[in-house]
């Protein structure tokens, strides 16, 4: 079974190997989806939304919201942010996928190595 918990960021960045507007500095509301895989539990659950919550916010959302994405991800395509949040996560949490929304039309899927 899959559990999904959405959230969003607001944060800015460039992308410097583009050729083209968004080389410049520019901002987002991002969307992005975590995805689990598991098994439902004796409790009921595949994993608690609130546990989710507080761990996605502590090791994704409190560094990036508000923040120059540059700082923290080289080249910071919706791509790149997609792979870099499933490292930070992997270790946590059963993964099956993570999405990243750049506009409300345009975003990446990313499944792990």
């Amino acid at each position: 079974m899959l559990l999904t918990k959405e959230f969003t960021f607001d944060s800015a960045h460039y992308l410097p190997a583009y050729n083209g507007k968004c080389e410049k500095m520019h901002g987002h509301t991002y969307k992005m989806q975590v995805t689990l895989t598991g098994e439902v539990k004796d409790d009921g659950l595949i994993y608690d939304f609130t546990l989710l919550k507080k761990l996605v916010d502590e090791k994704i959302i409190n560094k990036l919201d508000h923040s120059i994405l540059n700082d923290t991800i080289k080249n910071p395509s919706a791509e790149n942010i997609a792979i870099w949040v499933w490292e930070e996560l992997k270790n946590d949490i059963d993964l099956y996928e993570i999405k990243v929304w750049e506009t409300p039309t345009s975003f990446v899927t990313y499944l792990g190595e």
